[in-house]
């Protein structure tokens, strides 16, 4: 009998395919090695790799020399994909300041963390002469890989590969890994830096929009999406993320438009630069197409790192905790002189905000557009908390149409997401004007009261000075859904101001001043506190300010398992 028949059917597989690790030195049965003699048993105890050559007959070096060349094959492939279009246009791409698709993956992703998917993917297109050339990839590398140890995905647009421009293949890449991203039910980041669609691919390109889009559609709401313009995005490329829940820019590197400055210039004559048309200045403070801006690639992936920290997985894994050495407890006596005597001088609510949440961490979002209203994340008690807060530093904290627009968008956000939402109510009212009324400050002030009206999530309001008329409504008052409302005893909750008020009132006095100032008087002390609204149960407590940390924190963990019947519908029908 042949030394190589002497294995069990097991073994001798073993030996053909593994050749990983020598077999077991003990014979198996039922042979027990006897019978076997000299070299029979010699070869008994060799190698399997060296019975699998004798056996086969091919020499061990050979089959190597046969490995070896498909490996270098392979990471000669994996060299070509990765160094994109080549040494020149990296070099073009560092010299304008921006890093190269690759290098923004990595910074992003905890280290060796990410795992590219389609890295040989190539066109399919022969119009034009693109049959002539391929680059692995197609123009944006896809994947998906860790962010401070929590899965996210992930597809970054190659600008130094065909423009970065989106062809049918390049588009099937980020359709997977939209879908990977749903299946998995986590975040999904975009980094944009391309031209737009691939003119040479004519309707196939456009077709792959269409998918990316209808993706973005159907993940809204179930997975937090972020888009990353880090160079160029125009044409179809901008409307991908208009429909992701937060777009961050790159100052003076990336821009978006639909149709850029030459077709401006041909269709209106006007004469506009990429940046004035819009760059980031534009977009983070005029149109508010932007959430934040960044001076550099950096910069701006290192605060998505730290975003992402604040954002649930998905809709259903509840807001994000995390370690915290805050005591939720705390207190603190500073804020019970932060509301300045003189009702009209303001105060940066900003300092409440760094005074009540955990170590004073707080990611503002939009923090250039529409400044009169603040909002952010934040964490009480380790938590993620969404956080709404008028600004009287701006405007005296008024609400108007940008300023609406900018917090509804936020407050749906958090609703879809589970995030409870902390509301700081200072506003006089909504902000009065031809220019608000014929600008739609109607429908933009009913999306507020909307989104307030609709949200499920805790939603807990301290009113710190001000809150007039129709404003006090909409900034999560108890009438429209809020679970706890807090006041200080400096909030002065009425129609209006007194001055206005007496003057309506007391028309008739209006000549008299000894009168007025009386009126004026008397109507303070009986409306311009928070007791009338307590005595109705539209306040719950009145509390100092030095405690609303800790009272926050009570009403956040009483509410966490906070539930809410909503009657059945297709869907609502936002004033949009």
């Amino acid at each position: 009998m042949g030394v190589g028949r002497q294995f069990s059917a097991k073994t001798d597989c073993k030996a053909r395919y593994d050749c990983a690790s020598p077999p077991d030195p003990t014979p198996t049965p039922p042979h027990k090695g006897e019978g076997l003699e000299g070299a029979a048993r010699d070869a008994w105890r060799r190698p399997c790799y060296e019975i699998a050559k004798t056996e086969s007959g091919r020499p061990g070096a050979a089959r190597s020399e046969i490995m070896t060349d498909i490996i270098e094959r392979l990471e000669g492939r994996r060299a070509s994909a990765r160094a994109g279009g080549g040494e020149k246009r990296i070099e073009a791409q560092h010299k304008r300041g921006k890093l190269t698709a690759r290098e923004r993956v990595e910074l992003l992703m905890d280290r060796d963390s990410f795992q590219e998917l389609d890295m040989f993917v190539e066109h399919r297109s022969t119009d034009f002469g693109m049959e002539k050339s391929h680059i692995a990839g197609d123009g944006v590398v896809t994947g998906w890989g860790t962010v401070n140890g929590r899965t996210v995905f992930t597809f970054a647009k190659d600008f130094t590969v065909f423009g970065g421009s989106l062809s049918e293949t390049h588009a099937q890449k980020i359709i997977k890994i939209q879908d990977m991203a749903m299946r998995a039910r986590a975040p999904i980041v975009g980094l944009f830096d391309a031209g737009g669609a691939r003119i040479q691919e004519g309707v196939a390109a456009l077709g792959g929009y269409g998918e990316v889009f209808k993706r973005n559609v159907i993940a809204s709401g179930v997975i937090p999406q972020i888009s990353v313009i880090m160079g160029p995005c125009a044409g179809g490329d901008v409307y991908s993320p208009a429909m992701t829940d937060f777009i961050f820019m790159v100052r003076d590197t990336s821009y978006m438009f639909v149709t850029g400055p030459d077709v401006v210039k041909t269709v209106t004559n006007e004469i506009v630069t990429a940046e004035e048309l819009g760059g980031a200045s534009v977009h983070a403070t005029k149109s508010s197409i932007a959430d934040g801006a960044y001076d550099n690639d950096v910069e701006c992936l290192l605060q998505m790192r730290r975003l992402l920290d604040f954002l649930p997985a998905n809709f259903s894994a509840g807001a994000p905790e995390w370690p915290s050495f805050d005591d939720a407890e705390r207190t603190d006596p500073s804020l019970d002189t932060l509301i300045p005597d003189n009702p009209n001088k303001p105060y940066d609510i900003k300092e409440l905000i760094l005074k009540v949440l955990d170590e004073g961490d707080f990611f503002e979002l939009s923090e250039a557009f529409a400044r009169n209203i603040v909002i952010g994340l934040g964490r009480i008690a380790g938590r993620t908390v969404g956080i709404v807060a008028n600004q009287p530093m701006v405007l005296a904290g008024v609400l108007d149409s940008d300023a609406s627009r900018k917090a509804a968008r936020f407050v749906r956000f958090c609703d879809a997401f589970n995030i409870p939402i902390v509301t700081f109510v200072d506003v006089p009212g909504f902000l009065p004007g031809t220019a608000q009324e014929y600008g739609g400050l109607i429908k933009h002030g009913a999306k507020l009261l909307f989104a307030y009206s609709q949200a499920t999530v805790p939603l807990v309001t301290v009113i710190t000075r001000k809150a007039f008329g129709g404003a006090y409504d909409v900034m999560a008052s108890k009438h429209i859904g809020g679970d706890v409302n807090y006041a200080w005893p400096t909030a002065q909750i009425a129609v209006m101001g007194a001055k206005g008020a007496v003057e309506i009132i007391f028309r008739a006095d209006i000549g008299d001043a000894e009168k007025i100032a009386a009126r004026t008087k008397e109507y303070e002390e009986r409306f311009l506190s928070p007791f009338i609204a307590a005595e109705r149960g539209y306040i719950d407590d009145v509390i100092m300010p030095q405690a609303t940390r800790p009272r926050i924190a009570r009403a956040l963990a009483m509410l966490r398992g906070k539930t809410v019947e909503m009657p059945g519908r297709k869907h609502d029908n936002l004033p949009v």
